[in-house]
């Protein structure tokens, strides 16, 4: 067993938390492919994408009271099994039906790895530390879905669509190895309580209750609905309206990512000097004033790839700063209840993505505007958040002790 606070141990959590974002990222040059293949709409590839943020989303809200109660390593090689079968299973799809139903399942097994690896990490880190971490991690994690979609590109070009899911089913399989034989248990041991419908209401609530945590959650998925909008949108616009092929869309989704990567060095270098909430504050703003320069260049009718990637990769840096720290704010205040809390945080933070991404499939009218404008929107709700939050903080520093 690796110990807990090791380089290797860090590097296994930030491989199992990438699950969700290779899932999405690795088959989006596919899209037009599946298109064809199935004889499918835009919206009815694009609904792949969000049924598998609903499982994700939802599937979290079970993953993280069970590891509370049980511990996040049976759980999470519960969720690891569910998520390698299903992957498997999916590159034998005959139907965009099959397909999206296959998805789902995915999405129920591969949110195990996001919600229990931020557990894992504020059970060995605690609150301080936990923030400079998940920095850390969501650098690390980056570097898969800069690369997942000029793999997925070639992978499409070359072995075809299925081979993507066969990809994804082997590193299920390599994190489950890894899980079982080299992490050890974080969860506490002592405290654990059952777990039952009133007791889930009550810690539910407890959260939700608390006059930080909302806004901090929310801060978190705004910001991340912004980044759904363009996986949602981008390989559409990017290969069927301006008429790049799947590998260079790979390569301009990469230059985004980098924008991201940014973000979260920048964060974990100043959370220590700066601190969190200063630190939320400045990549909101710079989320706003990306998405609002996309908005307004796809207004104007300015359609290149360079008035789509450049605003979105000075949008993707305020992501990198904003979301490991806001989640590290919502992590804090309940340590015993760290995994139901990562839970709730990725609900919403999922719910609210699929619906965004169910918008910009309505609206989408082969043009950026649609994509554009929806990422201006949550750029300037997560915005308001932090100022919402900033009133709470200033009010909780206010009350006499």
């Amino acid at each position: 067993m690796l110990s807990p606070r090791s380089v290797l141990t860090t590097s296994v959590i930030a491989a199992l938390v990438a699950l969700g974002p290779l899932s999405t990222d690795m088959y989006l040059p596919a899209f037009p492919t599946l298109m064809q293949d199935f004889d499918a709409g835009i919206g009815d590839v694009q609904q792949t994408l969000s049924i598998f943020l609903i499982g994700f989303a939802l599937a979290q809200l079970i993953y993280g009271p069970l590891s509370d109660r049980f511990g996040r390593k049976p759980v999470l090689t519960a969720g690891l099994g569910i998520f390698v079968l299903s992957s498997f299973a999916i590159s034998f799809a005959h139907s965009i039906e099959t397909l999206s139903l296959l998805r789902l399942f995915q999405a129920i097994g591969g949110s195990a790895g996001p919600v229990l690896g931020r557990a894992i990490v504020r059970d060995i880190h605690g609150p301080k530390e936990s923030a400079r971490l998940l920095s850390y991690i969501s650098t690390a994690m980056a570097l898969a879905p800069a690369a997942a979609p000029i793999l997925g590109g070639y992978m499409t070009i070359w072995f075809g669509w299925s081979s993507i899911f066969l990809f994804l089913a082997g590193y299920g399989v390599l994190g489950l190895l890894l899980l079982t034989t080299q992490i050890p248990e974080t969860a506490p041991q002592t405290d654990r309580y059952r777990i039952s419908p009133g007791q889930l209401a009550h810690d539910f609530g407890l959260l939700l209750g608390h006059p930080t945590w909302r806004w901090y959650a929310l801060c978190c998925s705004f910001v991340f609905a912004g980044l759904f909008s363009f996986l949602s949108g981008s390989a559409f616009v990017i290969i069927d309206f301006l008429g790049y092929g799947e590998e260079e869309y790979g390569l301009l989704f990469a230059l985004v990512v980098f924008g991201f990567m940014a973000g979260t060095l920048i964060g974990g270098k100043l959370v220590r000097r700066v601190g969190i909430d200063r630190l939320i504050g400045a990549g909101s703003i710079i989320a706003t004033l990306g998405g609002v320069a996309m908005a307004l260049l796809a207004l104007l009718e300015i359609y290149t790839a360079a008035a789509i990637v450049v605003p979105h990769m000075v949008y993707m840096v305020g992501v990198g700063i904003v979301m490991p720290q806001s989640m590290a704010g919502a992590l804090t205040p309940y340590p015993r209840i760290a995994g139901t809390s990562s839970a709730l945080l990725g609900f919403i933070q999922m719910t609210l993505a699929a619906g965004i991404g169910v918008l910009v499939g309505h609206f989408h009218d082969s043009t950026p505007r649609s994509m554009a404008i929806s990422i201006a929107v949550v750029g300037i709700l997560t915005l308001v958040s932090f100022v919402m939050l900033s009133r709470r903080l200033k009010q909780q520093l206010s009350l006499p002790d």
